[in-house]
């Protein structure tokens, strides 16, 4: 199983995106979706699960859950957006963390791109960065991945230009 993982785009998407998750079975967003069509753009991709983030209106809030708990190809995977980073986790995703076990953790909101190992709570902290124009990153990044039979596999961290290009 292929997936397209990406955050923070603050209501811009870049069209180069589809042709980086045009073979992904499935896309994740990781919340602060922001204004516009952009779940509507991924959609027409693959199909799409997602949380919201901070920024995002009520509306957006109503049609996303603050935590998703996904099961793909014998991995638990967790996603919210704000979370901090292994070990210094907020204390409500810490106490998520401790009681779902995730295999996979995948946060958004600081628009710092890390893949790591979480040996303390034996999984892998995934946060793609951001794809969007706002914010203080450099690069906007995504991150493409194969999930089989248990094994992550072909980490692939896409980076789309720098933060205020088209």
């Amino acid at each position: 199983m292929k997936i397209g993982l990406i955050s923070d785009t603050h209501g811009h998407l870049e069209a180069s995106v589809a042709k980086y998750f045009k073979n992904c079975d499935e896309i994740w967003h990781a919340g602060d979706i922001g204004e516009g069509n952009i779940m509507e753009s991924l959609s027409e991709i693959a199909p799409v699960q997602a949380v919201f983030g901070n920024i995002d209106t009520p509306a957006v809030q109503k049609q996303y859950s603050e935590d998703l708990i996904l099961e793909r190809e014998g991995k638990k995977i967790l996603m919210t957006h704000i979370a901090g980073k292994p070990p210094r986790y907020n204390p409500r995703v810490k106490k998520l963390i401790k009681e779902l076990k995730p295999d996979i953790f995948i946060c958004g909101h600081s628009h710092i791109l890390r893949v790591i190992p979480d040996k303390e709570n034996n999984c892998l902290y995934i946060n793609p960065g951001a794809a969007g124009k706002q914010g203080f990153h450099r690069e906007k990044t995504i991150i493409r991945f194969d999930i089989n039979s248990g094994k992550i596999e072909n980490m692939e961290v896409i980076e789309l230009g720098k933060r205020g290009a088209s």
